[in-house]
């Protein structure tokens, strides 16, 4: 490896666990639900059959692995930022109607307007 280069790590340390789990879960959805003939090679990987080798596993199968992994981590992340949203619409909606006079300070054009 370059000496700049670092091996793969996860940026909350104690994830590492966490992170492993939810491969081999997308790994058991990608053997059962994939196409590719090779994908009993994972599963046979999956359920212990290999001996804890996995090198006859093509690279494309991993790969397809590591795709379903960001794909359900983006919608999680936009999960959460949905959520964040409707909660400060919320909180300014409650704000808005326990003091109906009081003027209304938007986030985006960081002036005061009158409701």
């Amino acid at each position: 490896m370059a000496a700049g280069q670092r091996s793969n790590s996860p940026v909350i340390r104690n994830a590492a666990q966490a992170l492993e789990r939810f491969k081999y879960e997308i790994a058991q959805e990608v053997s059962q639900t994939s196409n590719d003939p090779q994908a009993q090679l994972l599963q046979q990987y999956l359920s212990g059959q290999t001996g804890g080798y996995g090198g006859d596993i093509p690279s494309r199968l991993w790969g397809a692995v590591g795709g379903h992994m960001v794909r359900r981590m983006i919608a999680a992340a936009e999960e959460s930022l949905l959520s964040q949203v409707q909660q400060t619409v919320q909180q300014s909606f409650r704000q808005t109607l326990s003091n109906p006079t009081a003027p209304v300070q938007t986030r985006f054009q960081g002036s005061q307007q009158d409701v």
